[in-house]
């Protein structure tokens, strides 16, 4: 029986699906009563909707505490490994990724987990990537998060080459290594047809160095379009140093509707009106902190992003001006975004209907 192809890597076309369905409130930073609840039936839902429209992935956001606050941002997670498997499992066609702190998962089990899950899906899996950032989260683990960028990263691609290995390997090997000594390690089965797609978020040098080295694709923030495409040069040049190729993702917030005023409004609305200010300040105090994903410099701007998106790029107004938002990414050099919503079910229909058939006449998503 013939499945169909991994939609991450069987298909050049600009990639879109969708990030952080797994966590309540998304992607947005708000008190509004139709905020995004994670619960399964609303992923499940959400899932079949988005593999019947053609979508691509689905992107889960790792979080095992949340951020307090009045909305509740983050609070209610649907851990991501068990998440993929049960979406994987109810439908036919998308790549459901799975993301993964490397710290919080020994590498031979989550070897072990990632093949099983990529056999549920008849390789429709993916892995995300985290060396970590969050220092809470590490404390509430009982681990320690290393100050040091290297260490971090050392780690990572130490705990990489495990899992790689035995997703390629049929026999036992032994590892001594600086982090992992392992005996006699092997795994069966491995993956369903070779190792699942790689993806990484990292804006250190030494986190790129680790992305463009182990990685598919790169995940990073669209602050500036023009900023954006030199970025994204630098990091294809990059791999290719290393005898690799990478694509370049980046995620986006859409606020979708039959006239500008309308979703301008509405963006007031959630993001503004009814921001959760003290869970907004904290998430940017950690993300500073502890992680150089976005550049400092920009940091108005990026609060203002924060609010309504979490960072995320705004496709914010008419179908056509949502579809216009996209076309820019892809001119930039980027080969494909996720996409969130305040309400995911409630919102993507409109989107499915409207957005997706101008970016098919222009040619960004052919069949």
């Amino acid at each position: 029986m013939g499945y169909p192809p991994n939609r991450m890597t069987g298909s050049k076309r600009f990639k879109l699906g969708t990030f952080s369905s797994n966590c309540s409130g998304g992607m947005s930073i708000t008190t509004v009563p139709e905020k995004w609840r994670a619960s399964w039936d609303n992923n499940l839902a959400l899932a079949r909707m988005l593999d019947a429209a053609g979508m691509d992935f689905m992107l889960p956001v790792a979080r095992w505490i949340g951020w307090g606050g009045e909305s509740g941002f983050h609070g209610e997670v649907l851990e991501t490994l068990t998440w993929a498997a049960g979406l994987l499992a109810a439908t036919q066609n998308i790549s459901v990724i799975a993301t993964v702190h490397a710290a919080a998962f020994n590498p031979v089990v989550l070897a072990k987990q990632m093949a099983t899950i990529d056999q549920i899906g008849h390789g429709r899996s993916g892995i995300n990537i985290v060396a970590g950032w969050n220092k809470p989260e590490f404390e509430a683990l009982g681990l320690s998060l290393p100050d040091d960028h290297a260490v971090r990263y050392a780690y990572a691609q130490e705990w990489f080459e495990i899992v790689r290995r035995l997703w390629t390997s049929e026999d036992p090997f032994d590892f001594d290594g600086e982090f992992f000594t392992l005996k006699a390690v092997h795994g069966s089965p491995l993956p369903f047809d070779g190792p699942p797609p790689v993806l990484n978020a990292a804006g250190s040098g030494i986190g790129r160095q680790f992305a463009t080295r182990n990685a598919d694709f790169l995940f990073t923030p669209a602050i500036d379009l023009d900023r954006s495409k030199e970025e994204i040069a630098e990091l294809k040049a990059l791999a290719n140093t290393a005898g690799r190729s990478v694509d370049v993702l980046t995620f986006s917030h859409v606020v979708c509707r039959p006239t500008t005023k309308e979703a301008e409004d509405y963006v007031q609305y959630f993001g503004y009106e009814h921001r959760d200010d003290y869970t907004l300040d904290r998430v940017i105090e950690m993300q500073f902190a502890h992680a150089q994903s976005f550049p400092h410099d920009l940091l108005t701007l990026i609060r203002n992003r924060f609010a309504v998106g979490h960072g995320g790029y705004p496709l914010i107004g008419t179908p056509e001006q949502v579809a216009d938002g996209i076309c820019a990414i892809h001119e930039a050099g980027f080969g494909g975004t996720t996409l969130s919503f305040v309400d995911y079910v409630a919102e993507f229909p409109y989107f499915r209907d409207t957005v997706l058939p101008l970016l098919d006449a222009r040619g960004l998503r052919p069949a």
